[in-house]
């Protein structure tokens, strides 16, 4: 923190230099910050999404907290059919990071429909985001025709990181032609906002951003994980059993970042950034970089408080940087 950011936030503090009669006290900065936004036309009260993957369906975290203090989230990848995923060991430690290769476990989306979703219900009111894969684009578009009949989704996120088995196993996300296909696929059968997922793993991640909103796209999200391996050098043999996996955490947080500045400088649809988002200062960076919500992923497995914190600590971040509403900043950078 830089000195003056700290001379600030000190003179909040009660007791400080700014507390009592004439000076904002922490909860009167906390009453009068605006830290609302829109994401395709659906207001959030806050930009605070979990990403999927790190939060399940949501209602294993209503155990902890109120899970209604988010913005949305966004629930554990679905496929058409039931996965189990990959084989064991699937999480990898590393500096500033995690490594994993679940291998997008989850109960396919009948049992999501029958199951999953009438229990997220009773404990969250708010739209929430489906994430789904596929493996080819006929899978894409039933899925999300399914989970887009769902009252309580709100919107689509299609995660195109996901290997084509019609297209010698490239994934979908790496080529603006596979990803457009399966935009156009989905934007058939649903009229739910769909935001498109995208890998970094790409030499141009603009082009296949641009692609996607050619093709009817109405939001982009990203970054997904970044591809990465550990050895354990007793064995001398990959840690992981898939040998690869998804590199996540504060580490990747700049790289992120860039990717989120480049493609909502050159997109017109809205923008949701993510990767290695951790902190509320964390969240108004990604936001005066484009975004208009972010993310936050390998956080919750660290801290499973993590989004709550980040929600809890946002006004206080806001006053330090003169920031009253959050809308105010998105793109500030661009």
């Amino acid at each position: 923190m830089l000195l003056q950011d700290r001379d600030r936030l000190e003179a909040h503090l009660p007791g400080g230099s700014g507390a009592g009669k004439g000076g904002d006290t922490v909860g009167e900065v906390i009453q009068t910050a605006d830290t609302r936004t829109v994401l395709c036309g659906i207001e959030l009260d806050n930009p605070v999404i979990p990403a999927s993957g790190t939060f399940g369906f949501g209602y294993e975290f209503a155990a902890l907290y109120d899970i209604n203090c988010l913005g949305t989230f966004s629930f554990k990848g679905t496929t058409r059919e039931a996965r189990f995923g990959n084989p064991t060991p699937r999480i990898a430690d590393c500096t500033a990071g995690m490594i994993n290769a679940v291998g997008l476990q989850n109960p396919g989306v009948d049992d999501v429909i029958a199951q999953e979703l009438p229990r997220l219900r009773a404990c969250f009111r708010k739209p929430v985001m489906a994430n789904v894969s596929g493996f080819s684009v006929e899978e894409y578009a039933y899925t999300c025709e399914r989970l887009g009949r769902e009252p309580q989704v709100g919107w689509l996120e299609v995660n195109v990181s996901c290997p084509n088995v019609h297209g010698g196993g490239m994934s979908f996300g790496t080529d603006p032609a596979a990803a457009a296909s399966v935009v156009r696929a989905v934007r058939a059968v649903t009229d739910k906002p769909l935001l498109v997922k995208l890998s970094p793993n790409v030499t141009d991640i603009v082009t296949i951003a641009k692609a996607c909103e050619a093709a009817g796209a109405d939001g982009i999200s990203l970054i997904n994980t970044l591809l990465g391996m550990r050895i354990d050098k007793r064995t001398r043999r990959p840690v992981l059993a898939n040998r690869m996996g998804g590199f996540s955490g504060p580490a990747i947080f700049p790289v992120a970042l860039r990717m989120v500045y480049q493609v909502a400088g050159a997109v017109s649809i809205p923008v949701v950034g993510m990767g290695g988002v951790s902190s509320a200062s964390d969240v108004i960076e990604m936001m005066m970089a484009g975004a208009c919500a972010v993310e936050v992923g390998a956080a919750n497995l660290v801290n499973p408080y993590a989004c709550r914190d980040i929600i809890a600590d946002l006004p206080r971040v806001m006053d330090m940087y003169g920031i009253r509403a959050l809308r105010d900043i998105i793109g500030a950078a661009l």
